[in-house]
């Protein structure tokens, strides 16, 4: 159930800073602390008049249904978790699935340095924002302790935090007693390396993975256990089954998911870890498996995985994930947008056309990228509250009194003696109506923002 403000604010003093000398949360009112405490826009800690009593209700109440663990320390970190609700509709994500990319500690150390650089190196711009991969995974491949140690000591050069994966309290033990410092996820206990296992994250104070195979009562029995022992930073994997498709983890995703949101179970409230790595334990096929790893992935992350693990590193196997995890991320309550205004592309004059576009940003930024370096132009960029050229021309935000005063505002006319402006082709509806507020000439450009070069060229001969 979705903390309200008023659930909040029953639990806050009351006082509206009355009684303080001076407003320490920096709010004119209890209630209004309270409105940005249940948007996550404002610490609890702020509010200096609460009793240790009435703090330690509000941490409670105010803590998500899944707990939000940080691997990772200083500038190497990722945060997963944090999640409140079961569909992105009724809040927002506010966590970003970790995409994380697995390395073996008994490959040469040519192919270990490529490898790291690949996952380092790999990004992709995608709307104004620079998509990247979160982590390395270090595979216990070698069953070699000393290997493994190794192998970590040579990741603690690497600007990403780290998962270490093995199932030998021993290997475990020598990768972090070179790499503890760091804070990496360790991967993972069962019901046979418990104690060790445990002993180890109590140590080292790092976050630690279960491993229970399709087996829910046999993880809570874990989790149980370790919360037990005082370790509270626990992530669950109730195993990726991938050879026969995957039903059943997505029944347990989703079981899980559930069971923390709606029933609060204690022992379920953690992030949760998906492996389509394992994708290549039964295809050999590059292209296939990396189509068939990212189809997965692409999946879990739709149901609540916080956290996958890859062993593909190409770009065209990648672009679809990072793309997919952008989307989901976003608040679905707040369109993603660009600063309205004017923008410049080119080498410009007194002659150079001047175009328009709404400031949504999937529009703003293929516009961009369809004319940089193409055209010399400036760009009028619209505020329709993040929406693009046909929404906000259906819902009123595209208007002609809009227009005319973006053009006023930006001081275009300054900048050039011609009085045309070109709308996009979707816009023709309120071509005229712009004529007669702004005085302009309008042209009805392409419907497709890759026309534009060829639309200015063609314009220009015309001149």
């Amino acid at each position: 159930m979705q903390v309200t403000a008023m659930d909040i604010y029953r639990l806050l003093p009351q006082t509206n800073c009355e009684d303080c000398e001076e407003a320490a949360c920096g709010e004119a009112s209890c209630m209004a602390f309270a409105t940005k405490l249940s948007e996550k826009e404002a610490q609890l800690e702020l509010c200096t008049e609460l009793s240790s009593e009435a703090f330690d209700k509000l941490e409670a109440l105010l803590a998500p249904a899944v707990r939000e663990i940080t691997i990772g320390t200083g500038d190497k970190t990722i945060t997963i978790g944090g999640d409140e609700v079961l569909y992105r509709y009724e809040l927002t994500y506010y966590n970003p699935t970790s995409l994380i990319i697995d390395i073996s500690d008994n490959i040469s150390d040519a192919e270990f340095t490529e490898r790291v650089n690949t996952i380092e190196e790999t990004e992709f711009e995608r709307i104004g924002e620079m998509l990247t991969l979160d982590a390395i995974a270090l595979r216990n491949a070698s069953g070699n302790a000393e290997k493994f140690a190794e192998a970590a000591l040579k990741l603690k050069k690497s600007k990403l935090p780290l998962v270490l994966c093995s199932f030998d309290p021993e290997a475990m033990k020598a990768a972090l007693e070179k790499v503890g410092d760091e804070r990496p996820l360790i991967y993972a206990v069962n019901e046979s390396n418990l104690e060790e296992m445990a002993s180890l994250a109590l140590e080292y104070n790092c976050p630690l993975a279960i491993f229970s195979p399709n087996d829910l009562e046999k993880m809570k029995q874990l989790s149980r256990a370790l919360r037990n022992k005082g370790i509270e930073d626990i992530v669950l994997d109730p195993g990726t089954f991938v050879q026969e498709g995957i039903g059943d983890t997505l029944d347990n995703f989703v079981m899980i998911r559930r069971l923390a949101v709606e029933e609060r179970d204690e022992d379920f409230r953690f992030p949760l870890m998906g492996i389509p790595a394992l994708t290549w334990i039964y295809e050999k096929d590059e292209v296939q498996g990396g189509i068939r790893e990212a189809t997965i992935a692409a999946t879990l992350m739709n149901k609540y995985a916080d956290l996958l693990i890859f062993h593909g590193t190409n770009i065209w196997e990648l672009i679809p994930v990072l793309t997919l995890r952008q989307g989901i991320y976003t608040d679905p309550r707040k369109p993603q947008a660009v600063d309205p205004g004017l923008y410049e592309f080119g080498e410009l004059d007194k002659n150079s056309p001047v175009l328009m576009t709404t400031n949504f940003a999937l529009t703003f930024y293929t516009v961009e990228g369809d004319i940089k370096g193409k055209a010399n132009a400036y760009l009028l960029v619209l505020d329709t509250e993040g929406r693009a050229v046909d929404v906000s021309l259906a819902g009123g935000q595209l208007n002609a009194e809009a227009v005319a005063d973006l053009i006023k505002e930006t001081g275009i006319e300054d900048k050039v003696d011609t009085r045309t402006l070109i709308i996009p082709g979707l816009s023709a509806p309120v071509s005229g109506e712009i004529e007669d507020e702004s005085g302009w000439e309008v042209l009805v450009g392409p419907r497709d923002s890759s026309g534009v070069p060829g639309f200015l060229e063609e314009l220009k001969g015309k001149s």
